[in-house]
């Protein structure tokens, strides 16, 4: 059973995007885990609003795209310390691979196929 709904989702999307934003500044990383970590906040503010969600602004990725893209992102996060080097900064590794669990027990835990806000097609100017 499936329980957060896409609007519970897009809240807990808009949190990680905080948390993977300043956590570093606030854990003092160093520069490679806090690039990371940044890029990572950046990939997914931008995939959060670009989702057909709720709280996505321009709605052009299907929610359940946005669901694959994350899941991908949480695989990312989880395996940043070695792929990018940091995997001795005990915070920084437990930080970035706690996030990326949550992530993805986020994507476990959504009903990406409930109340999928995909707009009717723009009017195309050619099909005359």
């Amino acid at each position: 059973m499936k329980l957060l709904s896409p609007r519970l989702h897009g809240y807990a999307d808009y949190a990680f995007v905080v948390l993977l934003a300043f956590a570093p500044l606030a854990l003092r990383f160093g520069p490679v885990p806090t690039a990371v970590s940044s890029v990572a906040a950046l990939t997914h503010l931008v995939l959060t609003l670009l989702s057909d969600q709720p709280l996505g602004a321009a709605r052009k990725i299907r929610f359940p795209v946005h669901g694959a893209l994350e899941s991908s992102l949480g695989v990312g996060l989880v395996a940043s310390p070695w792929l990018f080097g940091f995997s001795a900064e005990g915070p920084a590794r437990i930080f970035s691979v706690i996030t990326g669990l949550a992530l993805l027990l986020v994507v476990l835990a959504t009903r990406y196929t409930a109340g999928i806000l995909s707009r009717p097609e723009p009017y195309d100017r050619y099909d005359r």
